[in-house]
């Protein structure tokens, strides 16, 4: 009971002061210490299609373009709009037909929702893969930054390119070292999604990152390779030599907080297994690299495939397709139930606690998610072993929230709760002083 009452008290202080930093710059987007852009709105969406629609002719060919606009036709005519009517307005809540996802979503958020779910288990992964792409989430992003006022990003930020890894360099102060490293792996599952597609997710974080009481914070996106491009063991050395990069950046590991949503999130507890791996006729990678001091994470994709993904009414995830996903993850070097490769499927307790930083891990996920069973599995096993992890589950929430509702969402505080929760819980872990905070607000 005491636990619980200080884990309040100390929530409602730190959003107070985030508050209280909000209000003082409210008129200028946060920039004093970075930028939090305001809502998506329907004009955004419509330049966003502006810059999306030729890099799809020039990607994937106007004829199969033409060829998914017709297939989805009927989904878009009749099926949404029909379905969208029956489950907001013509049933009550208490119809178990209806999504629980709908109770707390606005008719914006649940309408895209639909769309996206539509859109993962029907449409081919290189169009998918497009709407992700730097072609055209960066445009986009400068859109909505010079929409906002600003003609350059007030967070510097920049490429990173080696031949072992890619990624963004993100740092309050460039010329200053950092006092706190987010390493983040983004989602997508291993076949779509780019750093460049999460930076204003990102550089959100940071801006709350320095106003919740890091001086100097850094974020280091990694941009890992695709599948079908290639599969394990690529993506892991990736991961690997881009955490060693962080490691070197940040001087000390008790500064690196590894992050990640869904398949990033794999990649992550992929490369904690590698770092912590013994078994000397494993193909391992990373060994001899010091651990993290900790672990926040996103509806990690836990298990590549299980019997437990199955769809639900209010998530946008198709087990089906999940399954392709993961064996094309997986590839030929490796079995998709191997524990380097699917984390999900470590049962040994001491090996997990080998894997786990000082500080631990934490996992956010969604109640209605298809992921909810074996994260919820994980996240049991991991506690038995006696390692310091604990999880916030949204109450029919779905799939990667905390980085959906911030482009979904009108309301700024509803769009800001994901990243605020993640970093009080990051503050909390690396020992926050409140009177610190205070004093320098």
């Amino acid at each position: 009971m005491l636990g619980t009452a200080l884990n309040f008290v100390f929530d409602q202080t730190v959003r107070r002061l985030f508050d209280r930093h909000k209000t003082k710059n409210k008129n200028t987007n946060d920039g004093g210490n970075g930028i939090i852009l305001g809502p998506v709105s329907y004009f955004d969406c419509i330049v966003f299609c502006i810059f999306l629609a030729p890099q799809l002719i020039i990607n994937v060919g106007l004829i199969p373009i033409i060829g998914c606009v017709l297939q989805a036709s009927p989904f878009f005519l009749f099926d949404l709009p029909v379905s969208f009517i029956y489950h907001r307005y013509l049933i009550s809540s208490w119809n178990k037909t209806r999504p629980p996802f709908v109770d707390k979503a606005t008719a914006f958020e649940d309408y895209v929702i639909r769309c996206v779910r539509y859109a993962f288990a029907n449409i081919p992964p290189n169009v998918g893969r497009v709407f992700f792409s730097k072609e055209v989430a960066l445009p986009f992003l400068r859109w909505r930054l010079v929409r906002h006022g600003h003609f350059k990003s007030p967070v510097p930020w920049r490429e990173h390119v080696t031949k072992d890894f890619r990624g963004l360099w993100i740092q309050k102060d460039p010329m200053a070292a950092p006092d706190f490293v987010l390493y983040y792996a983004h989602g997508g599952g291993f076949s779509m999604g780019t750093a460049y597609f999460y930076l204003e997710f990102l550089l959100t974080w940071l801006t709350v990152l320095s106003a919740y009481g890091f001086k100097n914070p850094a974020i280091f996106a990694l941009e890992y390779t695709l599948v079908p491009d290639a599969s394990y063991p690529t993506q892991i050395r990736e991961a690997i030599e881009g955490y060693r990069y962080v490691l070197k950046v940040a001087g000390d590991p008790g500064i690196v907080c590894v992050s990640g949503d869904s398949a990033g999130a794999t990649l992550i507890l992929s490369m904690l297994l590698h770092l912590s791996c013994n078994d000397p006729e494993a193909k391992r990678y990373g060994i001899g690299l010091p651990m993290p001091g900790l672990a926040v994470l996103i509806s990690p994709w836990t298990t590549l495939i299980s019997p437990r993904h199955t769809n639900t009414t209010s998530d946008y995830l198709d087990a089906e397709q999940l399954g392709r996903y993961g064996k094309q993850f997986s590839g030929n070097e490796i079995s998709w139930d191997n524990p380097l490769v699917s984390p999900g499927c470590c049962h040994d307790a001491e090996w997990w606690r080998r894997a786990s930083p000082e500080k631990g891990i934490f996992i956010a996920y969604g109640e209605e998610e298809v992921f909810a069973p074996e994260i919820h599995d994980l996240v049991e096993r991991l506690s038995e072993a006696g390692l310091w992890v604990e999880s916030d589950v949204e109450q029919a929430g779905i799939h990667a929230w905390p980085v959906a509702s911030l482009f979904l969402s009108t309301v700024r505080e509803k769009r800001l709760k994901g990243v605020m929760d993640l970093t009080i819980e990051i503050r909390k872990r690396l020992g926050f002083s409140v009177a610190d905070a205070v004093k320098k607000y």
